[in-house]
This record gives structure tokens, C-alpha cells and sequence, in this order.
């Protein structure tokens, strides 16, 4: 797995209160959230090729 970069985000309330509500929905952390949508976003306009490993690392699953 690549290192991880560390940055500073600001977002409005409402909006961190939106993500906030939708990573719960999923289980995932509001950092989580974030970086799946942004992985998913990356891959849909072919800017990031899919891996053959998960996030985490573990092999995919066909």
C-alpha cells in the first residue's frame, strides 16, 4: 500500500454533516468517505486504473 498523504480540508457544516450521515450509512469513517468517493470518482473518468488488490491491500475478489 502507498504512504498516505496528509492534508487540511475545509468544507461547510452542512456539507460535513451530509458526509458525516452518509459514512455512517456505510460504516466507513467521514475520512473514509472521503477517500472512497474520491477513488470512485478518479476511476470513472479514467483517471485511476482499477487494482487487483483492495485498498487494505487483500487481493480482490472476482
Amino acid at each position: 500500500m502507498s504512504e498516505k498523504k496528509s492534508f487540511i480540508l475545509r468544507i461547510d457544516s452542512n456539507t460535513y454533516k451530509l458526509l458525516e450521515k452518509w459514512a455512517a450509512d456505510e460504516f466507513r469513517s467521514v475520512n473514509g468517505q472521503i477517500e472512497y468517493i474520491l477513488h470512485q470518482s478518479l476511476m470513472n473518468v479514467g483517471r485511476k486504473k482499477e487494482s487487483k488488490t483492495n485498498e487494505n491491500g487483500s487481493p480482490k475478489k472476482k
